[in-house]
């Protein structure tokens, strides 16, 4: 076992050190100055198109939903522990990294999930789509698609759900004292019930308890900013020293902690250029791909700079993350305590419940996506839900550091194979960014159709316009 952690962490070091730093913060400045910034500039948009498809109707899955589907995998335990972690290894500076990366990554998200809409694939009421299926169809590339899939199954579906039951379990045990196999059971078997209910149910849950669970979280964590306001500029202060401190560490050759636990920690968390959320993009049923971009691109600033923000400015406070004799979500579990006394430890025990099963479902969903593009074979699709609901079980009672390190390396595999594939389509979402703007200039609620883009093959579900016009009128 020693030499397999040992193993993970090396190779992790090296893709995290090196590799993924280059290509995330590149990939994101490129997609930003090609798009003239959109995540900035269509903001405005951004919150409009939300409003839109939390209103609509539709008989598959809505704009809104999608955007609670791809929220409850990216809001979870990246959002607490995750936050944690990052600060006690790299320091408070950690904390400007992960805006960096958001602010910048969230360009990223807008390319991949507009991609996702364009190549999505007709499934009975609903859409599916993702990653692999734009590599297939737009790169001409199964074969890339297939690796893709099969890395996403398992870091989704198998290593990050772990990562969410081993949080849960741990929050449950420090304020509940239940025994963590009790927890484990009792999560698995809910777990069960909802996957093998399908889309539409994990829509629903998704829709409930997303909006439930980070306004809970935020309140509490304004009002702790609100009792401590006089510390504010000292803290903000303290983050941006701290990661310029780091800076010094790189120019003499090796990557500052701040950096590599904000940018490792920042993207497990809003997951911008990994290519997961583009697998709930692709459900939404929208009039226009671009339309679900900016609201998937809406997605990461509401994971960093709302849930991971609030995190980071309850634990600074405290002032509990120089101690070294916790971690993960027990030390936001005792920052919690700290700013507002004992039955706080008991409330985020019950937010990291909600935070962390809502990832569970969203994550299972990105599997069974892929399992759908690998095999349409019903028989593999349960064989990958009792895998799941195995790896809960596994999960909840694993050590915290191999399960982390295990996630990481998976994750970085994929962000890899991803980032290559949107950077040679990329011009693709420009032209349909384009086409979405000189609609709106002209009055219309934009309406894509294949023809819009020149040269444009292998889309299914974009050929009549009549399917997207009256469908749509709402959206």
């Amino acid at each position: 076992m020693d030499f397999i952690g040992n193993f993970i962490a090396e190779t992790n070091n090296l893709l995290w050190s090196y590799i993924l730093i280059i290509l995330l913060i590149g990939m994101g400045i490129y997609f930003s100055i090609r798009t003239k910034f959109v995540q900035f500039r269509m903001a405005r948009e951004m919150f409009r198109l939300l409003g839109e498809g939390a209103t609509a109707e539709k008989k598959g899955v809505t704009s809104f939903q999608a955007f609670c589907i791809s929220t409850a995998s990216r809001v979870g335990t990246g959002n607490l522990a995750g936050v944690a972690i990052a600060i006690t290894m790299g320091g408070p500076g950690a904390v400007f990294w992960m805006w960096l990366i958001a602010l910048i990554g969230s360009a990223s998200a807008f390319i991949e999930s507009t991609l996702a809409q364009i190549y999505k694939v007709k499934d009975g009421d609903a859409f599916r789509g993702g990653p692999a299926y734009y590599m297939e169809k737009a790169l001409n590339a199964r074969w890339m698609g297939i690796t893709f899939a099969v890395l996403i199954s398992l870091t989704f579906g198998l290593a990050f759900n772990s990562v969410q039951a081993n949080t849960i379990t741990s929050a449950f045990n420090e304020s509940f004292g239940i025994e963590r196999w009790v927890t484990a059971v009792i999560l698995a078997i809910v777990t069960a019930f909802i996957i093998f209910g399908g889309i539409q149910m994990i829509a629903k849950v998704s829709e409930v308890i997303v909006p439930i669970m980070a306004g809970a979280y935020v309140i509490v964590a304004l009002t702790i900013i609100i009792m401590n306001i006089s510390e504010l500029p000292s803290v903000l202060g303290l983050i941006f020293e701290s990661a310029f401190d780091g800076i010094k560490e790189v120019a003499g050759g090796a990557l500052g902690a701040a950096m590599m636990q904000g940018i490792k920690r920042g993207l497990f968390s809003n997951e911008a250029g990994m290519g997961s959320a583009p697998n709930a993009g692709a459900t939404a049923d929208v009039s226009h791909p671009v339309k679900q971009g900016l609201i998937q691109s809406l997605g990461v600033f509401v994971d960093t700079l709302v849930i991971c923000s609030s995190t980071a400015f309850i634990i600074l406070f405290s002032g509990l993350y120089t101690s070294k004799e916790v971690d993960g979500i027990v030390l936001t579990q005792n920052a919690l305590g700290t700013a507002l006394g004992s039955w706080a430890g008991v409330f985020l025990a019950i937010i990291v419940l909600l935070f962390a099963f809502s990832s569970i479902v969203g994550n299972y969903y990105y599997g069974e996506s892929n399992i759908g593009f690998i095999n349409e074979n019903k028989v593999w699709l349960n064989v990958y839900r009792f895998a799941v609901v195995a790896m809960v079980l596994f999960g909840s009672l694993a050590s915290l550091k191999l399960v982390w390190g295990l996630a990481d390396l998976l994750m970085g595999l994929m962000a890899i194979i991803n980032l290559v594939a949107i950077a040679l389509l990329g011009k693709i979402a420009f032209a349909a960014l384009a086409d979405y703007q000189k609609q709106k200039k002209s009055g219309q609620n934009p309406v894509f159709h294949i023809n819009n883009i020149k040269g444009l093959k292998n889309v299914e579900c974009w050929g009549d316009p009549t399917d997207n016009i009256d469908a749509n009128k709402e959206n």
